[in-house]
């Protein structure tokens, strides 16, 4: 009757007790030392659109795939040249030796200059231009798509980062909190009312907290890191920072609007419905290019040796024909055709792909929300007055050291899981966000 009696005395004035803000409280000098808060950093926290538009004008990867689009789009001026006309100029009749004691070797010098030029038929041209532009269209699609998956482990790394700062954060109210526990155990065993040994139970336990601020501010260093390759920035890590809404949001749409809107949006779909245009446009080139195209030929003649001898100067005219009879591109047509049908098969297959990763990121962010109502609504406020209530009950000696450790480790437990949900939770809308193909959930 005497512990309830103390535990509902502690429900009353906990909030009067427990008022000052953990930290602020002054450590004896021979105790120990409250750490250090994170030094501040050092200009202005990007946001994450700043990031985002950081990546796009800087990462390499990004941009060595943009220049190859750039490539596509220079073959389609190759595509879309004429054929160059063929000059010849050639000299025959040059006399070597005298012959019957007359020698004269540039009176019978037959001097040619020769043009021609290929006569492409069946659109060829056009054909090869609409065909250079469906690869291009494609490989616009392509590195659309790049992009959605390089943003997908840009969004991955701020959101390690936010989640890093948290944890740094919780790491350090913990061990302020803790501290100010040590200094009231300390003037208890002063006054007698705890053992030496309760005492060094306690500050012991202290080593836990500064090891897992420690590894907090680690792993809040690597993930800065990771950013800033991606962003191919050079900024010192101390200097640099990125702030945003760590928390999430019950509010989901249906899941038929996401699977719409990926199919509206999603780039490696496009791409893959692109392919099969290109591959129409390349099957009626192959078809076009089994066409036989003449070549037209032209020729001046100077001091020519034939039976007219007033004719010094002559023109004459060819027209050549190739004669298709073994090679009309067979070979190619057939291809062509199959590759339309691989085509639609493998479009199928990312229509198929594209409802997949929409369902399996939207059972995953419906998930973690289920999981996140709880803590937000109950769990979180329960961890802290449980710690809070044992805390003050033991300050008293109304509890023994065993609960009062125990809740320390639960509040610790729960606080942390909550982190490392939301954490969860908003890489999951990331996924989500790959999946659909845009930003749908921020």
């Amino acid at each position: 009757m005497k512990r309830l009696m103390l535990y509902l005395y502690a429900a009353l004035v906990l909030p009067v007790a427990l008022s000052t803000r953990p930290g602020c409280s002054q450590a004896s000098p021979n105790g120990p030392q409250t750490a250090p808060a994170p030094k501040t950093v050092v200009g202005q926290s990007l946001t994450w659109d700043q990031v985002k538009a950081r990546f796009e004008a800087a990462n390499p990867a990004l941009k060595a795939d943009a220049l190859g689009v750039d490539e596509m789009k220079a073959e389609e001026t190759t595509a879309f040249l004429r054929p160059n006309p063929q000059l010849t100029f050639s000299e025959d009749g040059l006399q070597l030796a005298p012959h019957n004691g007359v020698w004269q070797p540039l009176a019978g010098v037959e001097e040619q200059s020769n043009l021609g030029y290929l006569i492409e038929r069946e659109h060829k041209r056009q054909l090869r231009l609409e065909t250079a532009r469906d690869a291009t269209r494609v490989a616009e699609s392509s590195h659309e798509d790049l992009e959605r998956n390089m943003i997908f482990n840009l969004r991955s790394a701020f959101v390690q980062t936010l989640q890093a700062k948290a944890v740094v954060k919780l790491s350090h109210q913990d061990l302020e909190y803790y501290d100010k526990i040590i200094d009231i155990s300390r003037s208890r065993f002063h006054a007698g009312d705890i053992a030496q040994i309760d005492l060094d139970r306690i500050e012991l336990l202290r080593v836990q907290y500064e090891s897992e601020l420690q590894t907090a501010l680690v792993n809040l260093r690597t993930s800065k890191i990771q950013l800033l390759q991606l962003l191919n920035d050079r900024t010192p890590v101390d200097q640099f920072d990125v702030d945003g809404p760590f928390d999430f949001s019950d509010q989901l749409k249906q899941l038929e609007e996401f699977r719409q809107t990926a199919l509206d949006n999603r780039p490696d779909l496009r791409a893959a419905l692109q392919t099969i245009e290109e591959s129409k446009s390349a099957h009626k080139l192959a078809v076009s290019n089994g066409s036989t195209d003449p070549t037209l030929s032209g020729w001046y003649t100077h001091n020519p040796s034939f039976n007219n001898p007033n004719d010094e100067n002559t023109l004459g005219l060819s027209v050549s024909i190739p004669l298709r009879i073994f090679d009309r591109n067979q070979g190619e047509k057939k291809r062509t055709q199959i590759d339309i049908d691989k085509s639609q098969q493998l479009s199928e297959a990312s229509r198929a792909q594209v409802f997949s990763d929409v369902d399996s990121a939207y059972a995953q962010v419906d998930s973690n929300i289920t999981l996140l109502k709880p803590y937000r609504d109950k769990y979180l406020a329960q961890s802290t007055r449980v710690r809070d209530t044992v805390t003050f009950a033991y300050q008293r000696g109304g509890a023994t050291l065993m609960d009062f450790l125990n809740a320390q480790s639960d509040y610790r437990v729960v606080q942390l899981a909550y982190l490392q949900l939301i954490g969860t939770y908003l890489t999951a809308a990331s996924q989500l966000n790959l999946a659909v193909g845009r930003e749908v959930i921020q």
